[in-house]
């Protein structure tokens, strides 16, 4: 995981892990994936020189065909920006569903909800999905208090692109994964 990613992890009272979601044990490290991390070889993709999983990172940080080769990926898959972002909603500060307040970003929103709404049971549309690309601006969660604990204890942000098209992210990585091995 990358610093940003792995921190997003942390954040909760309770961490979790960014693969599975199950609570982290503070101090208990994963001594078998270190081992396997380690022992396992593999290739690398831009210059084609093998190594162990260990080494990997330091190498992909000064290995010029590899940061070639994962620009080539990230321009097959990336959207042309559009002229007109005013038609997109604002995904950074949100309005409380029950009282209006406005400019919660979204561990705000989730805080003043626990502190101001936790009784309320009226349904409500999240405005952070509703924010979302795939968001349904007209869909009423049951229980709201719920879906903010579930749903939004990590920011979108760290981990969607918005600008990527799924549709061709998906193509690149089976024509990726058929060339790499």
């Amino acid at each position: 995981f990358c610093t940003p990613c792995l921190q997003e992890c942390l954040k909760p009272k309770k961490p979790v892990c960014g693969v599975c979601r199950s609570t982290l044990a503070p101090g208990s490290r994963a001594l078998d994936l270190e081992k396997q991390i380690e022992t396992t070889e593999t290739t690398c993709n831009g210059c084609h020189k093998k190594m162990y999983l260990s080494k990997m990172r330091s190498h992909a940080a000064s290995c010029s065909k590899y940061q070639n080769y994962i620009m080539e990926g990230v321009k097959a898959v990336t959207k042309e920006p559009l002229h007109n972002t005013r038609s997109f909603p604002n995904r950074f500060t949100f309005p409380c569903p029950y009282c209006s307040e406005k400019n919660f970003d979204q561990e705000g929103l989730v805080e003043h909800c626990k502190a101001l709404h936790s009784m309320d049971a009226k349904q409500v549309v999240c405005p952070i999905c509703a924010s979302m690309p795939w968001g349904d601006p007209n869909y009423r969660s049951a229980n709201f208090m719920e879906h903010l604990q579930r749903r939004h204890r990590f920011s979108y942000d760290t981990f969607v692109d918005y600008d990527a098209d799924e549709d061709d992210m998906m193509a690149q990585v089976l024509m990726r994964s058929l060339r790499d091995k």
